[in-house]
């Protein structure tokens, strides 16, 4: 069996070194253009350096998004744009529109070209198409059964790699080829600019009844119908392995580093348990536990093994899910004082017991004793975001431990 990689979504540079420093195998991100998340904190090219370089160092992979679809206007630049990519070391671009995949083959024929799931690929014939044509990985659509994946790993060339989405957000519209945006907002979804309207509240009016407005679900207040709940497939490595999927891949360039450190630290250790040993892996329920405590839309497994009913989706709210607090960021810690440097992120108050989270490592509990300003005085609370406090703790943290604190 080969062992997958576990692809992580990279929002900003800080995004990326946590995704890295959970056990991420590769990231995804985009420069400031051609990319499909426009609102994300992408990167300028002196931040793509220092992130590619960060990754490297860790003997990981950075991809870089091209997977728009292209208008005329889109192509100025786009050569010089990918010559930036290469020498700037990129491992890969991903990329949807032909046009575009065709501009980047010709300048820079080794870039290694993964089709985006915009593309919509369903059949082991376009699969075989695109390798024809250089592209060496396809990004599945998300409208696809393990069944249908393990028949395209059976019928397509072993050095075609394949890519799904394992975990996060899922778009109403096949493979998020979606026009609801455009028409609702004026924002192109396929260009970068999506609106969500398929998380807006919804009624019915007949055409001439203008004015009525009728629920469209048993609630007053109308309904959420385009409302899908978000993938999770933590249950099902061994399923997944055995379709024969080459990358895991995460969504959520748009979410927050607790959620990304949370989610490919789950990945990571479900991954490895099951590679350390497969004849007697056993999910372990703290997983899924754990994937419930950054905000989500409640689960559901999608199209994986069967089509999906009004389950799948969630009709009373759009509002996440979220039963945790990101509380703080370990910055380093002292020996012998043995005082862990925080800096805040929410509210911290002293005496409260708290998670702490660390890279390979299962969360477990901390009980903030005190807390001691820059000055050395001592606080009630730390209410500032980004404020520097210490904190004692026995056990040695490290720079990529995270704090958070449950809801109640």
């Amino acid at each position: 069996m080969k062992k997958p990689e576990l692809l992580a979504p990279a929002g900003n540079l800080e995004k990326l070194k946590y995704a890295i420093s959970y056990g991420a195998d590769a990231v995804y991100l985009a420069g400031q253009a051609y990319g499909l998340r426009a609102k994300a904190g992408n990167f300028t090219a002196a931040e793509m350096k220092k992130g590619i370089e960060f990754a490297h160092s860790n003997g990981k992979k950075v991809y870089a998004t091209l997977n728009i679809f292209a208008h005329n206007q889109d192509f100025a630049g786009l050569e010089e744009y990918i010559k930036t990519l290469m020498d700037l070391n990129i491992d890969g671009a991903i990329a949807a529109d032909p046009g575009i995949i065709s501009v980047a083959k010709a300048a820079a024929p080794d870039l290694r070209i993964s089709l985006s799931t915009q593309a919509n690929n369903t059949n082991y014939h376009s699969a075989n198409f695109w390798y024809q044509n250089g592209v060496k990985r396809i990004v599945l659509a998300r409208e696809m059964s393990i069944e249908e994946i393990s028949q395209i790993r059976a019928n397509t060339p072993s050095d075609l790699e394949l890519e799904a989405f394992v975990h996060g957000a899922m778009c109403m519209s096949y493979s998020g080829r979606c026009l609801l945006s455009n028409y609702m907002a004026n924002r192109d979804a396929n260009r970068g600019d999506c609106a969500q309207p398929c998380r807006w509240n919804y009624t019915l009016m007949e055409e001439k009844r203008q004015g009525e407005h009728f629920p469209v679900y048993e609630d007053a207040r109308g309904t959420y119908i385009f409302n899908s709940k978000d993938l999770c497939m933590i249950k099902r490595i061994p399923e997944l392995v055995g379709a024969g999927i080459d990358s895991f891949k995460i969504e959520g360039r748009m979410k927050s580093l607790y959620y990304v450190a949370t989610v490919v630290g789950v990945y990571r250790r479900a991954i490895d348990a099951y590679f350390n040993d497969p004849e007697g892996y056993s999910f372990n329920p703290e997983w899924f536990e754990e994937v419930q405590k950054v905000s989500h839309r409640g689960y559901t497994e999608g199209f994986a093994f069967e089509k999906p009913g009004q389950e799948e989706h969630n009709y009373s709210t759009s509002s996440y899910i979220r039963n945790y607090d990101f509380t703080g960021s370990v910055l380093g810690y002292d020996k012998e004082k043995k005082l862990a440097k925080i800096e805040v992120r929410n509210k911290i108050f002293s005496g409260e017991t708290m998670e702490i989270m660390s890279p390979g490592k299962e969360p477990r509990e901390f009980i903030i004793n005190q807390i001691i300003d820059e000055e050395g005085s001592t606080l009630e609370d730390a209410p500032h975001p980004k404020q520097i406090i210490y904190v004692p703790c026995e056990e040695e943290t490290t720079k990529w431990d995270l704090l958070r604190r449950e809801i109640v």
